[in-house]
């Protein structure tokens, strides 16, 4: 039996951050992780990959398409996909190598293999060949993260029918890929594909994409996806997928069948909490299989806690790190606080599309008064001289106190320009505060500088 303060279950974003800030606090911390890599979905199959291709396909359209405007003539531009897909597996092998050497700085020491709760106080973890260690731990961390959905009807055989997983790797450009989910996994990767040379085809069940997004913002991405090549089609209800022969067949509710190459099921995530021995603690989870928690992520069960993907709220790495670094606080007698309406949100898309905060839907159907704010990025300097003039910066404040309550942007370098917001607003900041602020020129910022003058009627440069 194998003795620590900390037992971490899971060795994703929430599970490794939470292990490095109880070594921090000076807890003797363990990490139970059945992967190879550490990271987590995250940095294995999910964020970091994702992105790798991302920035790779869109140099490979800009260097066909987008540099004669600078007055570069580029030919015989050609695709090696398996050169792309090594730098992907180079960057998920390095960073992971990066967490581990993360873990052995701080003296954590790791455990290859499944954990499962076996009662309060203990933690079984089975290698890969069979081998069982006992541990035992006064406090118990749950980080196990979640998988992919796949909806009733969608035969997934992990080929040609499959999850993200399988789309961020692919060995061929598919002829003609269905996207089934308009969510900003589905989008992403749809991008990567029809960058690269697919046909990309994206059938969503709402009558919108982008669902938790602003509704003006996600309308804009909706037309410029549309005007980039990607065949969104709303409404439609999935009734099955299915590999057929060298191909694959989608069927859609009142619509001919689409024949394809490949099917990407999007549909969403749920947590992974099944088979972990939680029945041995009385552990129960709620209908949507989270794990309750109150609001020092305590469980019902004593010296248990939860976090990440597997307590309710946004599940984001970022906020799964917050979460890993909160409860480990809290247990520790220190602080304990995440603010999730202050998690920001962004799609990786071209252009990137970012949140903080409310949106205007929200706002409106909960009865704050408020002020919008817009600025657009055609009229933005920096904007005009990297050619990346489509887009906005939208600001919701309070009517009454000038508040900010949201912010959302599309547009270029959209992930990075909602840091200054969303630090802006857990501080209390209003419109006119972040309007007061200089901002370098020619800059991107200045286009939120601008969305927040323009709240009270007053930009400058609109």
């Amino acid at each position: 039996m194998q003795t620590h303060d900390l037992v971490v279950i899971g060795g994703g974003p929430a599970g490794y951050v939470a292990a490095i800030r109880a070594a921090q606090r000076g807890l003797s911390a363990a990490v139970v992780e059945s992967e190879e890599k550490l990271g987590g979905t995250c940095l294995r199959v999910g964020c970091i990959p994702s992105k790798a291709l991302l920035e790779s396909s869109h140099k490979f359209e800009e260097t066909r398409h987008g540099l004669a405007q600078h007055g570069i003539h580029a030919s015989g531009v050609e695709l090696d996909l398996a050169a792309m897909m090594k730098r992907k597996a180079d960057v998920v092998s390095t960073l992971a190598k990066g967490v581990e050497a993360l873990l052995k700085k701080n003296k954590i020491v790791r455990y290859s293999g499944i954990g499962r709760l076996t009662g309060p106080g203990r933690v079984a973890v089975e290698a890969a060949s069979g081998e069982v260690t006992e541990l035992a731990a006064e406090r118990i961390l749950l980080a196990v993260g979640s998988k992919s959905v796949v909806l009733p009807g969608i035969d997934y055989d992990g080929d040609r029918v499959g999850t993200s997983t399988e789309a961020l790797s692919y060995d061929a450009v598919p002829r003609h890929l269905v996207v089934i989910g308009g969510g900003y996994i589905g989008l992403e990767l749809g991008s990567v594909w029809r960058r690269l040379g697919s046909q990309v085809t994206v059938l969503e069940y709402a009558d919108r994409i982008l669902m938790g997004i602003d509704a003006e913002i996600a309308s804009q991405a909706l037309e410029m996806f549309r005007k980039d090549g990607l065949d969104i089609r709303l409404g439609q209800k999935v009734v099955s997928a299915k590999a057929v022969d060298a191909g694959c067949v989608v069927e859609v509710e009142g619509s001919e069948p689409i024949h394809c190459d490949r099917v990407l099921a999007a549909t969403g995530r749920r947590p992974a909490t099944e088979g972990i021995g939680l029945e041995t603690v009385g552990i129960e989870v709620d209908r949507r299989g989270f794990i309750p928690v109150d609001d020092q992520f305590r469980t019902s069960a004593s010296g248990i806690w939860a976090i990440g993907d597997c307590v309710p709220g946004p599940m984001l790495a970022h906020k799964a790190e917050e979460d890993g670094v909160a409860a480990v606080d809290g247990m520790t007698g220190g602080w304990c606080h995440v603010d999730y309406d202050l998690v920001p949100a962004v799609v990786f898309t071209h252009p990137e599309i970012s949140a903080v905060g409310k949106t205007q839907e929200q706002l409106e159907e909960s009865g704050v008064a408020f002020r919008k704010g817009v600025f657009p990025f055609r009229a933005n300097g920096r904007a005009r001289t990297i050619a990346e003039t489509a887009g906005m910066v939208k600001v919701l404040a309070d009517a009454t106190t000038d508040r900010v309550l949201g912010v959302h942007i599309i547009g270029p370098d959209a992930g990075d320009l909602v840091a200054e917001a969303a630090a802006a607003m857990a501080f209390g900041a209003t419109a006119e505060d972040i309007a007061r602020v200089c901002h370098a020129h020619p800059t991107l910022p200045e286009a939120l500088k601008e969305a927040a003058l323009a709240v009270s009627g007053q930009a400058i440069h609109a």
